[in-house]
């Protein structure tokens, strides 16, 4: 009798632990929701939005992490004082887990004053954390044309933010296609249609390695 009793508990464990593993397996990993704020260069400018880096990152990215979601508000000509006024309302209507915030390029090509941007910069980064999201600033870049000091200032002011806020700063995720005409168009500020593949998985590898953080 106590070793058909023994036998019984064994199996019983067994198909306790067969059962709880298969639950484990239909219960979805926690969703990522990354809310992308930021200009032409994110808002598949001169295109269709399926054709755009951000769609197809999202897709690609989806395959290992399928909860991931990549919510894009980007617009073209978003200034970092037009996101600022938009970002309340934003983080307010949808669920965001991490705030990506890419954007300064349309301020510097207008010679915006250094402390005017990063003081939108910085009022943005603390609507992100005071709400516990984690937050993201991408590195911009500006042509040299816009004069050696101003554009010193400009790019230098990204790594100080990210060091002074505690975020995580992002590399100028474009900088692969940007030197190359054959990837942008006329204008050579917007990267064309065939440079979007190329941009996307910079963007996919940056992601993964993010989020296996």
């Amino acid at each position: 009798m106590m070793i058909l009793f023994t036998a019984f508990s064994s199996l019983m464990r067994r198909a306790y632990v067969t059962v709880l593993l298969s639950l484990v397996a239909i219960v979805p990993a926690h969703a990522t929701n990354v809310l992308l704020l930021g200009d032409s260069l994110s808002a598949s400018y001169g295109m269709q939005a399926s054709k755009g880096w951000a769609h197809l990152a999202e897709l690609e990215l989806q395959k290992t992490h399928p909860d991931f979601k990549l919510l894009n508000f980007s617009a073209s000509g978003e200034t970092t004082g037009g996101g600022k006024a938009r970002l309340a309302r934003l983080l307010e209507k949808n669920k965001v887990d991490v705030l990506w915030i890419e954007l300064g390029g349309n301020d510097g090509l207008r010679g915006y004053p250094i402390n005017t941007i990063r003081n939108n910069l910085s009022a943005m980064v603390k609507m992100g954390k005071d709400k516990g999201i984690k937050v993201i600033v991408t590195q911009i870049q500006i042509p040299p044309s816009m004069g050696k000091r101003y554009t010193s200032m400009f790019t230098g002011l990204y790594p100080k933010l990210a060091e002074q806020e505690q975020v995580t700063l992002m590399p100028f995720f474009i900088e692969s296609v940007a030197t190359n005409p054959e990837l942008m168009q006329n204008d050579l500020i917007h990267p064309n249609e065939q440079a979007q593949p190329i941009i996307a998985k910079e963007v996919v590898a940056y992601f993964k390695d993010y989020l296996s953080k």
